[in-house]
């Protein structure tokens, strides 16, 4: 699975070199590009076959989540793969229309999954984790397709989140 998933990664140039700041704040020396990735049909349909399959069955997950922009589309991919409705979290509420932070009917108490791109530090998982428990979820998995391997397990280990990545940097990189 994991060497699959590099080669289309490698494939669809979404690994770079270079000088890089990540969302984090953290200097790098390469970047993961999933947008690049998930916006190739047959990556990002890799990626959600991967991902579903890792889940199993009995997974008991009423909805999946993914925070805007980055992982909305794996979000929508693995909901067509898994039947799974979506919840969409903003990273601000907007002034207008209904103002609301997370986007798709969620009722208090079902079980949520949040899907992320890459996982680094964990800010964007940890937020995410935040505002959908503050909306009566219950979230205690994160799923991410590359786990950068820089503290971010920690970090949702330490809020009682597990984590599961379909790949890790080292992997990719061969380190």
């Amino acid at each position: 699975m994991g060497e699959e998933l590099k080669n289309a990664l490698v494939g669809c140039g979404a690994i770079l070199y270079g000088d890089f700041t990540l969302a984090s704040g953290k200097k790098s020396r390469y970047y993961i590009d999933i947008k690049r990735a998930t916006t190739d049909p047959k990556v990002l349909g890799l990626t959600a076959e991967l991902m579903a399959k890792d889940m199993g069955p009995d997974h008991g997950f009423q909805r999946i989540a993914g925070v805007a922009l980055g992982s909305i589309p794996l979000a929508v991919a693995l909901s067509l793969r898994t039947g799974i409705p979506v919840v969409m979290v903003r990273k601000e509420k907007k002034d207008h229309g209904t103002s609301k932070l997370i986007e798709g009917q969620l009722s208090p108490g079902e079980r949520v999954l949040v899907v992320e791109d890459v996982i680094t530090s964990a800010g964007s998982a940890v937020y995410a984790v935040d505002t959908l428990r503050q909306a009566g979820a219950v979230v205690d998995t994160v799923f991410s397709v590359v786990d950068r391997e820089e503290g971010g397990r920690e970090v949702l280990h330490k809020m009682g989140v597990g984590m599961r990545s379909l790949i890790a940097a080292s992997d990719i990189l061969g380190n």
